[in-house]
């Protein structure tokens, strides 16, 4: 008698946030990443919908990697009746923790505010999950090693594999019944300055593949000369930079880069540099942790936090919106989409000799795709906010791989895939990734819509 697998797509389908897949086998109902949704208030709603599967039936999550679109959903997952455990290597569940912390104290702190402050249409306003509901998933934890089979049960097993993009991330290889599918996560690039280059699979029955990129090739930059030129360009205004930053790795890198400009003399000793994410803080400590996991020695890890102020409380925060000196403020978070640089934005958008400098990928319908597709205006804490700051872009900081390094990420695989399933992009990447695979491997790849069922018979 033949068996099947159902595979739910249950986010990151046909856009690049929320990623959540089910794998229905017949005994285990396994989930791979269970993210938020972010972006355009479209899907930001999916998050408050019921999922079309009951919680309750998934056995077991494993997460390829801590950011927000792929772990932020657990603790709403949990309050939906989820009582399974939760798989990860140590440094991704370590970041998931800081994570989904910061990420309910946030929609707490959002939700208060905007009862006080009457700008919501909800009565009260509420989160979508508070802190109580964050500590249940993290109790669900369990870290376990890269690069080792584990078994799940007698027909299913699974390996976490190294993927660069941030500290802990891994692809998953799972062998269901002599089949393999492989979920590639978010895939790193070769040549990032933190972290080592992804390993790649060796093969895969049935390969779930991301397409952040899959429509471009990274714009190649001098990047430290970039930052370096923003950084003179402040100083002779008399602004401030400010940098939007994703908590894990971005902030690390950009740390590492400010750094690499003092060691060569390159910028003032004197000039002020701030971390102010209280996340970012404590992922740079994941980083001393971990040091099997990243390039840097305990030396670099100690001089490039030297060089930078961490910010210890909100209230400091206030202390250097006052200062007047030209400085450079790193803060969360990296789609503008809240944390402290809203903060700092309320008060330095509207100065002429402020520069706003993103850097990473923005997502459809956040506040930073908005300035960087040169809104005059943003809103925010119930108010729209004039733009007169200068906005640019680093190119070089990406930590999602381009078309070309995806294409060369599958390059082992020799025997086809029975199924290619294209992931994590929007549409015109997802469709050119298609093009791509197609022209390159003569692989026939589908794109699957969001809260599709596919069938995978064995």
């Amino acid at each position: 008698m033949s068996k099947s697998i159902k595979i739910h797509f249950l986010g990151a389908s046909g856009t690049v946030t929320g990623s959540k897949y089910l794998i229905e086998t017949p005994e285990k109902n396994l989930m791979i990443d269970c993210g938020m949704f972010q972006g355009i208030k479209k899907l930001r709603e999916l998050n408050w919908q019921q999922l079309p599967v009951k919680a309750s039936t998934v056995d077991l999550v494993l997460l390829t990697h801590g950011h927000l679109d792929h772990s932020g959903f657990l603790p709403r997952l949990v309050k939906m009746g989820f009582n399974g455990s939760i798989w990860g290597t140590a440094p991704t569940l370590d970041i998931a923790e800081i994570i989904l912390r910061d990420s309910a104290k946030i929609q707490e702190e959002d939700a208060e505010r905007a009862n006080k402050d009457g700008y919501s249409k909800h009565d009260p306003a509420e989160p979508l999950y508070n802190t109580d509901d964050a500590e249940k998933a993290i109790s669900r934890f369990q870290k376990r090693e890269e690069a080792e089979w584990i078994a799940v049960d007698n027909n299913t097993r699974v390996r976490f594999q190294y993927n660069g993009h941030i500290i802990g991330a891994t692809f998953i290889e799972i062998d269901i019944y002599g089949k393999r599918f492989v979920f590639s996560g978010d895939i790193g690039r070769p040549n990032d300055a933190l972290l080592r280059a992804p390993k790649k699979p060796k093969s895969a029955d049935i390969l779930f593949i991301e397409s952040t990129y899959g429509n471009r090739k990274h714009i190649e930059e001098d990047t430290l000369g970039k930052l370096k030129q923003l950084i003179d360009e402040t100083i002779q205004k008399g602004g401030t930079l400010i940098i939007p930053s994703f908590a894990v790795e971005r902030a690390q890198l950009l740390m590492y880069l400010i750094w690499q400009l003092h060691k060569k003399n390159l910028i003032p000793a004197s000039l002020p540099v701030i971390l102010d994410s209280p996340m970012g803080a404590r992922a740079l400590s994941t980083f001393n942790k971990y040091p099997e996991w990243h390039k840097l020695t305990e030396k670099d890890s100690a001089d490039m936090k030297d060089r930078v102020h961490i910010v210890e409380s909100f209230k400091e925060t206030w202390k250097i919106i006052d200062d007047s000196r030209p400085k450079v403020i790193i803060a969360g978070s990296g789609m503008v989409t809240g944390g402290r640089v809203l903060t700092y934005l309320q008060k330095y958008i509207g100065r002429e000799e402020t520069t706003v400098l993103l850097a990473g990928f923005q997502a459809e319908g956040t506040r930073g795709r908005q300035l960087l597709d040169g809104a005059e205006e943003i809103k925010f804490y119930g108010k729209y906010h004039q733009v007169k700051a200068c906005i640019d872009i680093l190119h070089g900081l990406s930590a999602h791989a381009d078309q070309t390094e995806l294409l060369d990420w599958v390059s082992d695989i020799k025997k086809m895939p029975e199924h290619v399933l294209l992931i994590h992009g929007e549409p015109q990447s997802l469709d050119m990734m298609r093009v791509k695979l197609k022209d390159t491997y003569n692989w026939s790849a589908h794109i699957p819509e969001l809260y599709e069922i596919a069938d995978i018979q064995l």
